[in-house]
C-alpha cells in the first residue's frame, strides 16, 4: 500500500503527524496511540497503520505530503524528506506548484541548497513563492551574488517582486556592500509601490547604513510615514555602525518621547554606541532603563552591558553585570574576555579563559581571538603557542578567521617566519589573511616582502581592501619608494576606497616619508574628511622635513577647528619645534599637553624635549630635565644628549651621557663610535684608542650602514664597502668619476662631524 512508507519516517514525531491528521479530518484518535508515539514503541504500529488507512482514504495525499514536508523541514529530517519526495514522484505530483514550493523549502531548511535548486529548475510552473523560496535559500547560505542573479532572472520572466523578495535581495546587497545595486533595487521598490512597506523600509535603511550611504538611510527613514520599532532600530544600528554614536543616542531619546517601547535590539545598539564613545554615565543611565523594563535578563542585552562597561573603563561594573547574568553563554564569556583585553588586563583575561573551561563552556573562534589578541598585545609567545595547540585540538586551525588571528599573534610576537607558515597553510586565504600578512611584513620593516606579497595577492585574483592598501602604502614609505607609492595611489583611485579616511592618512604619511611633502599636502587638502590621525600625519611630515613653522601653523589651525590633539600629535609638533630650533614654542606645547588637554606626557614627549633643549645648546637644562623625569631615562634620551654634546663639543657631559647609554645598551656600537669621534674631533687620540680597545675586548662591531635606490620597479640595496652587486665595477667607476668632478669644481668637504672609526 502506498501509505506504508509513513511508518518508515523514523526521524519524524508520529505524535505530530497524528495530531496533524486529527486537525485536518476532525477524527478522534485513541489516547493510547499518542502513548505509543511518545514512548517510541512499535507494538501498536500495525494498529496505527490500519487506523491511518481508514481515515486517509478520503484525504488528499498532496495535502498530506505538504504537511509531511513542512514537518521534515522544521525537524531537519532530510532523509525522511527525500522519502516524501520519492513518494511524490511515484504519485505524479510533480506539476503541483504548492507542493514543489514546500519541497524546495524543505531542502533549504535541511541545508541542501543543491537539491532545492534542482527542484526549482525542474518546475514546469513557478509562482512568486517559488522565486522567493530559492532566492531566500541562497541568501541564507551566504551565496549573495547567486541570489542577486536569480532576482535578475525573475525580473526577466516578468515576475513582480513582493516585500519578501525585496527583504532577501536587500540583505544580499548589504552583505556584499553593493551600494549601486541596492539603489537600483530601491528604484524597483518605488515602481512597484513597496517603498513604504515596513519590512522593505527596514531593509533599505539597513542596506544604506551598512554600504556607507548613511544620508540615504536617513532619507528613507524620514520618508517612512509611521516607522515601527524595527525601522527605528535599523536607523539606530546604522548610526552606531557608522560611528555616529551621538546621533544614535539622540534617536533613542526621540523613540522614548514618541511613546515607543525599546526592545532588546534597541538597547544592544544604544549600549554599543555608549561603548564606542566610552560614555560611562550615559551607559549607566541606559542600564538603569534596561533594569526597569526587565531586559537585563536578556542574553543579548547582558552581553552588550558587559562590553559597554569594559570599553568605558569600568571593569568592576562589567564583572558585576557578568556575575548577575542568570545564564551565561559563550558570547557572554567572550564579551568579558574581550573587555578585559581592551583594558589591558591580560592576567584577568587568561584567568577568565581558564574559569570558562572549568565551567564546561566550550570556547569558539571568537574566544580564542580575544585571548590571542591579548597574547599579541603583550607579546607573550609561550601563552600564544599554548592557545594555538588548543585551537588545533578542537579543529579550528583551518578556520580562516582563526588563521588570521594566529598569524597576527605570531607577527606581533616578532615571529614573522611562524606567521608566514600559518599563512602558507591556508588553502584559500581571504582578504583578511592577505592583509594581515602584508601588515606583518610592513610592521617588521620588511617593505620589499610586503610589496611582493601585495603583487601575489593581485595575481591570485584577490581584491584588496582599505587595510591592505594602508599596509602596502606603509611598506612603500619604509622603502622610500615614491614610484611604487604613486602606482598604488593610482590603483586606489580605481576602487571604491578612494575617499576612505584611513587610506588618505596612509597616503599623507607615504608621500611625506618618500620626500614629496608637496604631494603629501595635496592629498591632505583634497581629503573629504579628516580626523586627528590625518592632521597628525601631516604635522609629522612637516617635522620630518624640518619645516617647523609649517608644522606649528597646522597645529594651531587644528586647534582652532575644534579638533583635540592626541599624544602622538604632540610628539609630532614638539619634534618639529626641535628640528627647527623653536625652543619657546616647543616648551609651550609641552606644558599645554597636561594643562589644556589633560594628557600625561609619555616617554616620547620627554625624549623630544631633551632633544629640543640639547639642539638649542641648553645642555645643562637638558640634563636637569632628564634628572627630573618621572621614570628612568631611556637609551633614546641619553642618545639625544650625546649627539648634542658632539655638536657643541661638551666632552665631560658626553662621557656622562655615554656611560648611561652603555649601561643600557652595552653591546650597541653607536655610543662607542660617537664618543670615539668626540675625542677624535678634540684631538684626544689616546682616549679614542681606549674606546676602540674596549670595543674590541667586548666584541662590539660598528653596525653596517645601508642605503637603497629603486630603478625600474627593482630595489637595489647597498652597504658600506659592499661589492655584492652584479654591476659593482661600473658603480665604483662612476663613484671615482664623480669624486674627480667634485674636486675639479673646488668642493672641499666639511669633516668636522665625520665619524672616525678606523
Amino acid at each position: 500500500m502506498r501509505y506504508i512508507f509513513i511508518s518508515r519516517l523514523k526521524q519524524l514525531s508520529l505524535n505530530l503527524l497524528i495530531k496533524e491528521l486529527r486537525l485536518r479530518r476532525g477524527h478522534q484518535i485513541p489516547t493510547h496511540f499518542f502513548t505509543a508515539a511518545n514512548t517510541s514503541t512499535t507494538s501498536n504500529s500495525a494498529e496505527i497503520e490500519s487506523y491511518l488507512e481508514t481515515i486517509s482514504q478520503p484525504y488528499k495525499w498532496a495535502d498530506y505530503c505538504s504537511c509531511l514536508l513542512q514537518e521534515c523541514g522544521n525537524m531537519k529530517a532530510l532523509e525522511d524528506g527525500k522519502r516524501v519526495h520519492s513518494f511524490m514522484i511515484k504519485s505524479r505530483f510533480e506539476a503541483n506548484i504548492s507542493l514543489n514550493n514546500k519541497l524546495a523549502v524543505m531542502y533549504i531548511k535541511c541545508g541542501n541548497l543543491m537539491d532545492s535548486r534542482k527542484v526549482f529548475d525542474l518546475m514546469s510552473l513557478r509562482d512568486l513563492v517559488s522565486w522567493n523560496a530559492i532566492i531566500a535559500g541562497y541568501v541564507q547560505e551566504g551565496q549573495d551574488e547567486a541570489a542577486l542573479n536569480l532576482f535578475c532572472h525573475m525580473q526577466g520572466f516578468g515576475m513582480t517582486a513582493d516585500e519578501f523578495t525585496f527583504g532577501s535581495v536587500l540583505r544580499a546587497t548589504t552583505r556584499i556592500k553593493a551600494l549601486e545595486l541596492g539603489q537600483q533595487v530601491h528604484g524597483i521598490t518605488i515602481k512597484t509601490g513597496y517603498e513604504l512597506d515596513a519590512v522593505v523600509c527596514c531593509s533599505l535603511v539597513d542596506m544604506y547604513a551598512k554600504c556607507h550611504g548613511l544620508e540615504d538611510a536617513r532619507d528613507v527613514f524620514d520618508e517612512t510615514r509611521k516607522p515601527d520599532l524595527a525601522v527605528v532600530n535599523a536607523m539606530i544600528a546604522g548610526y552606531t555602525h557608522n560611528g555616529c554614536d551621538s546621533e544614535a543616542l539622540e534617536m533613542f531619546c526621540q523613540l522614548q518621547w514618541a511613546g515607543m517601547e525599546p526592545d532588546q535590539f534597541t538597547f544592544a545598539s544604544v549600549l554599543s554606541a555608549c561603548a564606542s564613545m566610552e560614555a560611562l554615565e550615559h551607559g549607566s543611565q541606559v542600564h538603569a532603563h534596561i533594569i526597569k523594563t526587565g531586559f537585563d535578563q536578556d542574553a543579548i542585552v547582558g552581553n552588550a552591558i558587559i562590553t559597554m562597561y569594559a570599553n568605558s573603563g569600568s571593569l568592576e561594573s562589567a564583572f558585576r553585570a557578568f556575575d548577575k547574568m542568570p545564564k551565561r553563554n559563550t558570547v557572554s564569556w567572550n564579551a568579558m574576555i574581550a573587555g578585559c583585553g581592551h583594558q589591558g588586563s591580560s592576567e584577568k583575561t587568561l584567568n577568565l579563559f581558564i574559569e570558562m573551561q572549568k565551567q564546561g563552556i566550550k570556547p569558539n573562534q571568537f574566544t580564542f581571538a580575544g585571548i590571542l589578541r591579548v597574547c599579541a598585545n603583550i607579546a607573550t609567545l609561550d601563552q600564544g603557542k599554548q592557545v594555538h595547540v588548543f585551537v588545533i585540538k578542537i579543529g579550528l586551525e583551518a578556520d580562516l578567521f582563526m588563521g588570521s588571528i594566529l598569524l597576527d599573534m605570531y607577527a606581533k610576537c616578532m615571529k614573522i617566519n611562524d606567521a608566514l607558515l600559518i599563512f602558507k597553510k591556508m588553502l584559500k586565504p581571504n582578504v583578511v589573511a592577505w592583509s594581515t600578512m602584508i601588515a606583518a611584513y610592513a610592521h617588521h620593516a620588511q617593505g620589499e616582502q610586503a610589496v611582493k606579497l601585495f603583487s601575489q595577492m593581485r595575481q591570485a585574483g584577490m581584491e584588496p581592501n582599505q587595510f591592505t592598501f594602508a599596509s602596502v602604502l606603509m611598506a612603500c614609505a619604509i622603502l622610500a619608494s615614491l614610484k611604487g607609492g604613486k602606482q598604488i595611489h593610482a590603483y586606489i583611485w580605481k576602487t571604491r576606497f578612494a575617499s576612505d579616511i584611513s587610506i588618505g592618512n596612509a597616503l599623507v604619511d607615504m608621500y611625506a616619508k618618500c620626500g614629496s611633502i608637496d604631494e603629501s599636502r595635496k592629498v591632505f587638502d583634497t581629503m573629504p574628511d579628516r580626523d586627528v590621525v590625518t592632521w597628525t600625519a601631516m604635522i609629522s611630515g612637516y617635522s620630518q622635513h624640518g619645516l617647523g613653522r609649517e608644522a606649528t601653523h597646522l597645529f594651531e589651525k587644528m586647534q582652532h577647528m575644534g579638533l583635540k590633539p592626541d599624544y602622538i600629535t604632540f610628539v609630532g609638533v614638539i619634534s618639529a619645534c626641535s628640528h627647527a630650533g623653536l625652543l619657546d614654542e616647543g616648551c609651550k606645547y609641552f606644558k599645554s599637553m597636561s594643562q589644556d588637554y589633560g594628557i600625561t606626557p609619555r616617554e616620547e614627549h620627554y625624549n623630544c624635549m631633551v632633544d629640543l633643549l640639547s639642539r638649542a645648546g641648553f645642555l645643562d637644562n637638558a640634563l636637569n630635565f632628564i634628572n627630573e623625569m618621572p621614570f628612568k631615562p631611556s637609551a633614546l634620551v641619553w642618545g639625544s644628549l650625546l649627539g648634542a654634546c658632539r655638536i657643541h663639543g661638551n666632552m665631560q657631559l658626553a662621557k656622562h651621557a655615554a656611560d648611561h647609554l652603555l649601561e643600557l645598551e652595552p653591546h650597541r656600537s653607536g655610543p662607542y663610535v660617537q664618543l670615539s669621534n668626540i675625542y677624535a674631533a678634540a684631538g684626544r687620540w689616546d682616549d679614542k684608542a681606549k674606546i676602540r680597545k674596549v670595543m674590541k675586548d667586548k666584541g662590539v662591531k660598528k653596525e653596517t650602514g645601508h642605503s637603497w635606490i629603486e630603478i625600474k620597479n627593482e630595489v637595489h640595496t647597498f652597504s658600506t664597502a659592499d661589492r655584492s652587486h652584479p654591476e659593482t665595477h661600473k658603480i665604483y667607476a662612476k663613484l671615482v668619476e664623480l669624486i674627480h668632478q667634485m674636486k675639479e669644481a673646488g668642493y672641499v668637504p666639511d669633516t668636522k662631524f665625520v665619524l672616525h672609526y678606523t
